[in-house]
C-alpha cells in the first residue's frame, strides 16, 4: 500500500526530537497515543534506540502505521495497538507516554479520559509529553492559533485547542506533576509531566 504521509511531521520531528532526547534519555518503553501516520514513530525510534517504541490508534490508522514500521524494519518497533482511548487500554505499563497533534482532534470528554486513563498504565518514573497547540488563561498565543482553531470548529464542533491551564489540572488528577512546558515552532508546545506519589502527605516522584 502507498503510505500515508503527513508534511507536519516533518516539519516538528527535530525539535521534537531534542525535547525527548532530555526527557526520554532514561525510558525503556514508550506507547505513543494517537500515532497517526506512524512517521513520528520510525524516526524517534531510529534516534533513541534505546527505547521501544509502541505505537497505538484507531484501526483505521493501523495499515498505514504498518506499512512504514515494515519498511523500517527498525528492532524497537512492535506492531501498532488497535487502541481508543474511550475504550479498553493496555494491559502493560509503560515508563514513558508520548502524543502529538491530538488533544485538539479528540473531544474534551476523550481528553479526560485520556489522562483519567494514564493511572493504569504508567509505570514508576513515568514521563508524560504532550505535543500540540495550546491557549493561556483563555487566549489564543497567536493569530495563526485562532484561525487554526476557527477551522477545526467548522470541520468537527467536538474539537479545538484547549487551555493548558485545564489539561494541567486534568493530569494533576492523574497524579502527575509538571516538569516543563517547552515552546516550540508554529507556536505549538511540548508539555512534560513526571509521575508523583503522594505518601502520608509526602511528595515522592516515581
Amino acid at each position: 500500500m502507498d503510505k500515508p504521509h503527513a508534511p507536519s511531521c516533518e516539519k516538528n520531528r527535530e525539535p521534537i526530537l531534542e525535547v525527548l532526547r532530555d526527557h526520554f534519555r532514561d525510558r525503556r518503553a514508550v506507547l505513543e497515543i494517537g500515532s497517526g501516520t506512524g512517521q513520528h514513530a520510525i524516526f524517534f525510534a531510529a534516534n533513541l534506540p534505546h527505547l521501544v517504541w509502541q505505537t497505538s490508534d484507531r484501526p483505521e490508522n493501523l495499515p498505514g502505521i504498518s506499512a512504514w514500521l515494515d519498511e523500517a524494519a527498525l528492532p524497537n518497533t512492535p506492531q501498532p495497538l488497535e487502541f481508543d482511548v474511550e475504550r479498553a487500554w493496555p494491559a502493560q505499563r509503560y515508563d514513558a507516554v508520548f502524543s502529538a497533534n491530538t488533544l485538539h482532534i479528540m473531544p474534551w470528554t476523550a481528553v479526560e479520559r485520556l489522562f483519567a486513563g494514564l493511572a493504569d498504565i504508567l509505570a514508576e518514573q513515568a514521563r508524560v509529553t504532550i505535543y500540540g497547540p495550546f491557549n493561556y488563561g483563555g487566549r489564543f498565543t497567536s493569530e495563526s492559533n485562532a484561525s487554526f482553531d476557527l477551522w477545526l470548529k467548522k470541520n468537527a464542533p467536538h474539537q479545538g485547542i484547549r487551555d493548558f491551564e485545564k489539561v494541567n489540572e486534568l493530569a494533576a488528577l492523574a497524579g502527575l506533576e509538571l516538569v516543563e512546558d517547552h515552546a516550540m515552532p508554529s507556536n505549538n508546545r511540548c508539555v512534560t509531566w513526571r509521575r508523583v506519589i503522594r505518601l502520608g502527605g509526602l511528595r515522592i516522584a516515581r
